[in-house]
């Protein structure tokens, strides 16, 4: 037994090296199978309820958030065309503020900077919020366009016959207008969708952050970001392909 306090420094300094090295070793050996497999099916199965959690967070909060842009959109657009200057010049700013700023600066402002105010929100209305916002002022542009698009002599013609702006934009204009609304707006789900994966920051648990939780548990990045990226793909291919039949479909009818 080695009693000398200089001995007994070195003996508990040869133990930290000896676990080091076996540490290190232990994680190269792991990292050089890991980089000879690439995509390794076994861990993704492993995480397969996370990933089925982060779809459907990433499904719900992107079904909220596009409710609630389109109404936004909606009454957006309809301010954008209107005569009355109060409504066209509110519009106006609330669009070309969210458009001249990046989402995650947004996401950010309410996140990080309301509370300061005194406003604190969920994690998940903070979410909601934040695409609504973003979201609703690209709708109320497409809106805009799509009632502009539709001819004037339309609208003169209605308007002789005594129909009142409601009945004209709800019979006449909003019909065709719909048609004309489903490509763009398609495009826009897409991107809210994609859109959900800067909420990863604020950890909400959606499919990049599901990638995110892979990568620091395993360190696999190719399972983690592939397979979300899979999902990602599969989600806004199977909206673009519904919405081109659809648009099809009501083409057909007009």
């Amino acid at each position: 037994m080695i009693n000398h306090p200089i001995a007994k420094n070195l003996a508990k300094y040869l133990k930290v090296i000896n676990w080091y090295f076996v540490i290190n070793v232990k994680y190269y050996e792991f990292d050089n199978q890991r980089k000879k497999v690439g995509y390794n099916l076994l861990i993704v199965k492993q995480y397969l309820p996370l990933f089925k959690e982060a779809f459907l967070n990433t499904l719900k909060i992107s079904a909220f958030s596009l409710i609630f842009a389109l109404v936004i959109g909606l009454i957006g657009g309809l301010s954008r065309v209107s005569k009355n200057r109060f409504f066209y010049g509110l519009a106006s700013i609330y669009v070309n503020a969210i458009r001249s700023t990046p989402l995650l600066a947004q996401l950010y402002i309410i996140f990080f900077g309301l509370p300061f105010i005194g406003i604190n929100f969920s994690i998940f209305f903070t979410g909601v919020l934040t695409l609504s916002l973003h979201n609703g002022a690209y709708i109320t542009e497409i809106v805009r366009a799509g009632i502009q698009a539709i001819q004037k002599g339309q609208t003169e013609a209605a308007l002789s016959l005594g129909m009142n702006y409601y009945s004209l934009m709800r019979k006449i204009i909003l019909p065709q207008v719909l048609v004309i609304f489903i490509p763009p707006l398609v495009n826009q789900l897409a991107d809210l969708i994609k859109g959900t994966a800067l909420l990863s920051t604020i950890a909400y648990t959606e499919l990049t952050r599901a990638a995110d939780l892979v990568l620091s548990n395993s360190f696999s990045p190719n399972e983690g970001y592939i397979t979300s990226a899979i999902i990602y793909f599969g989600l806004c291919y199977t909206i673009m392909f519904f919405a081109s039949f659809f648009e099809k479909k009501k083409r057909q009818k007009i």
